[in-house]
């Protein structure tokens, strides 16, 4: 897919933000001069094109001194204008200031937000930009997150107490734990809820955490042929330069019409694959089983029977001397069967003799016995 910013889903206080920035007020319009964002005068009024010291924006804008010497380190905040000793800000940083804090609301890094502005510096606007990059960094599943004590986590395993296991979870994204509580964010809890079905299936929470990365490996892979394949085919267009506003907008409508394929595709060959080696396993486990030697609970106990001298000799010279006993097992099952047959067999002539209601048995003449 096109490259784009990234709007990360970590921790608001890591290194990307904005250095010993104080909490913005929420994005809003301009206010008209001399008027606050609420509606009220504000005590310092200033016309339009009004000039700040570095004091003076830090106050209107809600960041510190130290954030927006920061951003002119970066290049995300325009040089003041020197005039002698003194820098001179004017409504265009404090504009900038309340665009960069906006973005910062909506999760974005510095990088990310550099990227942004500079487009829009270079007069191609940021609503299709913005677009794109809501498609690509926004969930790419319905499933809800949700929380979970620690307590109430114990339960789900089994009432095991596992420090070790919990740490590895948390590595992988599994559980994210809450400051200063004693719970955690559950960013898929059908995944959590898969691994304490396959504990309670007898698989140590060790192998399932192993099975996990290695899972997600192949999970990494797969999507990255898929972007391969869609950058190759659908998105080449849009590659190789800045994308403008309508090409931005394109090319996040074919990542909100795309994104749904990459798992329906998945979940297809995913049933295939699984109901062709499912079926291919069951069948190498029953012949392993077919080919081994009966246990001792199935084998029937022997009883030995007294046989002429002269029949065991005349069988010994038939067959040989290693398969008597079965050519003597094998002739009475044969006799017993042929028994059972001839009873079978006499009972079905009285009934046809008889007929079905019981009536008198009716003699009739066999062909060629005579009168």
């Amino acid at each position: 897919m096109p490259p784009s910013p990234s709007a990360p889903q970590g921790d608001p206080a890591s290194e990307e933000r904005s250095p010993d920035r104080q909490p913005p007020p929420a994005p809003q319009r301009e206010a008209p001069p001399g008027s606050t964002p609420s509606g009220g005068r504000d005590p310092d009024p200033s016309p339009q094109g009004s000039e700040y010291r570095i004091e003076d924006l830090a106050h209107r804008s809600g960041a510190t001194v130290r954030t927006i010497r920061a951003y002119q380190d970066r290049g995300l905040l325009p040089k003041p204008e020197r005039r002698g000793r003194a820098n001179v800000y004017d409504d265009s940083h404090l504009a900038r200031l309340r665009q960069i804090a906006d973005l910062l609301e909506r999760g974005y890094t510095l990088a990310s937000i550099k990227e942004l502005l500079e487009a829009w510096d270079e007069g191609r606007g940021l609503g299709g930009v913005l677009g794109l990059v809501t498609e690509v960094d926004g969930p790419w599943t319905d499933e809800e997150s949700d929380r979970i004590s620690r307590a109430e986590l114990e339960e789900l395993f089994g009432g095991e107490h596992d420090d070790t296991a919990v740490a590895e979870a948390v590595t992988l994204g599994v559980l994210v734990p809450l400051p200063d509580r004693d719970e955690y964010l559950v960013p898929s809890p059908q995944e959590l809820a898969v691994a304490a079905e396959l504990h309670r299936a007898g698989v140590p929470l060790t192998a399932i955490t192993g099975h996990l990365r290695e899972l997600r490996g192949h999970m990494e892979h797969i999507a990255a042929r898929f972007l391969d394949f869609t950058n190759e085919h659908v998105f080449i267009r849009y590659l190789g330069a800045h994308p403008s506003d309508v090409d931005a907008s394109e090319a996040a409508d074919l990542v909100r019409r795309l994104r749904p394929l990459a798992q329906q595709t998945v979940d297809a060959e995913l049933a295939r694959a699984m109901q062709k080696l499912a079926a291919r396993n069951l069948r190498d486990h029953l012949r392993t089983a077919a080919a081994l030697p009966p246990s001792p609970e199935e084998v029937q106990p022997a009883e030995q029977v007294r046989l002429p001298a002269e029949t065991v000799e005349a069988v010994r010279a038939l067959v040989g001397e290693a398969q008597v006993a079965e050519f003597v097992a094998a002739a009475a099952e044969r006799e017993v069967r042929a028994r059972a047959m001839d009873r079978m067999a006499g009972v079905s002539a009285v009934r046809e003799g008889t007929g079905d209601q019981g009536s008198p048995h009716q003699e009739t003449e066999r062909p060629g016995t005579g009168g």
